[in-house]
């Protein structure tokens, strides 16, 4: 609005300030309350079917995770349990010192697992010397 050729900045009266904020207050106090969260301890259903399709709950036995490889050198536990858990790798059937020399080089180039060549050598023999039943 120009006034006198001025600008002046048009204000909002009291009148439309009071109007806007009773709505605002009036539309707050009337939202639908939400219903409650389901529990989250409840057993999950041992199935459940939606539109044709049918989903049933399974029990599945993972092997012992294990924090660290027993008897291992540091190069082992440094490095391998960045991406395997020992109880996967305790249970791998029992290879060669040659193959686990390439499965090491596979992670290392072909993952691009951070080994050292210096931790290697322990890597392999710990690996080679593993006697697993699997």
């Amino acid at each position: 609005m120009r006034i006198s050729g001025k600008p002046h900045a048009c204000t909002v009266g009291p009148s439309i300030g009071a109007i806007l904020l009773a709505t605002a207050i009036v539309t707050v106090s009337t939202r639908p309350t939400l219903p409650a969260e389901p529990s989250r301890s409840a057993a999950p259903p041992s199935s459940v079917a939606v539109a044709g399709v049918t989903l049933r709950s399974v029990s599945v036995d993972f092997p012992d995770p294990g924090n660290t490889f027993p008897g291992a050198a540091d190069a082992v536990n440094n490095n391998c349990l960045a991406c395997h858990s020992a109880g996967m790798v305790l249970t791998q059937p029992h290879l060669s010192r040659a193959d686990w020399q390439a499965e090491v080089e596979k992670m290392r180039n072909a993952y691009k697992a951070p080994i050292a060549d210096a931790d290697v050598p322990a890597i392999v023999d710990y690996l080679a010397n593993l006697k697993n039943a699997n």
